[in-house]
């Protein structure tokens, strides 16, 4: 039941900026890039940990404990989203063209990802657990939705991948695929630990598709 959400998220990519990119002259770009990273990468830390939370949790795991892990890696994603949102806000406007354009189209994008989110918790939090059938039901539901929205927090942060900025942020630490700390659960089939280990940072309701805002080129 819990193998459909990890295969949503196994075909995707993993939410942070990894991009290839050639040094940039522009210090200005490079401090701003270095101040957003630092902010930005335990919220990627805690998308991959989620994500994780989601493949490690056994397909055939009790309804009440698929319920909890989606609860909370949807939660998790949520607050990682809204913090991102703050990260480019505190990061101010990027020092190139249209820099306060792209800084308030990927605030507001982050937020609505996160609201979107919030949704899922709440579609999870609301299933029945007492019923396996009607449980296994919603939660393909649950998979269905997530699918449709998992790219959302990438995408707004490809408002700031773009050319020069994207160049900078390819050199930063903090802007690097991190690599997901959640132990696998006790008792974790090995499908549900099927799916590649860099996946967007979305629950055990995952259908195979990118993983939502993930990173999906590489930095090195």
């Amino acid at each position: 039941m819990n193998k459909k959400l990890a295969a949503v998220l196994s075909g995707g990519a993993v939410l942070v900026l990894t991009l290839s990119g050639c040094s940039d002259d522009g210090e200005k770009v490079d401090a701003w890039a270095k101040t957003f990273c630092d902010q930005a990468q335990p919220q990627f830390q805690k998308q991959a940990n989620a994500n994780e939370l989601i493949k490690a949790t056994a397909a055939d795991s009790k309804p009440a404990e698929i319920q909890a892990a989606d609860s909370k890696a949807f939660a998790d994603i949520a607050a990682a989203d809204r913090a991102l949102a703050k990260a480019v806000e505190s990061a101010g406007a990027p020092p190139v063209d249209n820099g306060e354009t792209i800084q308030q189209d990927a605030i507001k994008e982050l937020n609505a990802a996160a609201v979107a989110y919030e949704g899922l918790k709440k579609q999870v939090d609301a299933l029945d657990t007492s019923n396996q059938q009607k449980f296994a039901d919603g939660l393909k539901s649950v998979a269905d939705n997530l699918a449709k929205i998992q790219n959302m927090d990438q995408n707004a942060l490809n408002k700031v991948r773009e050319g020069e900025l994207g160049q900078a942020l390819a050199k930063q630490p903090g802007c690097k695929s991190p690599k997901p700390s959640v132990p696998p659960a006790a008792g974790s089939s090995q499908d549900a630990g099927s799916a590649p280990s860099k996946t967007p940072a979305a629950p055990s309701a995952t259908t195979s598709k990118k993983p939502s805002g993930g990173p999906s080129k590489s930095a090195e």
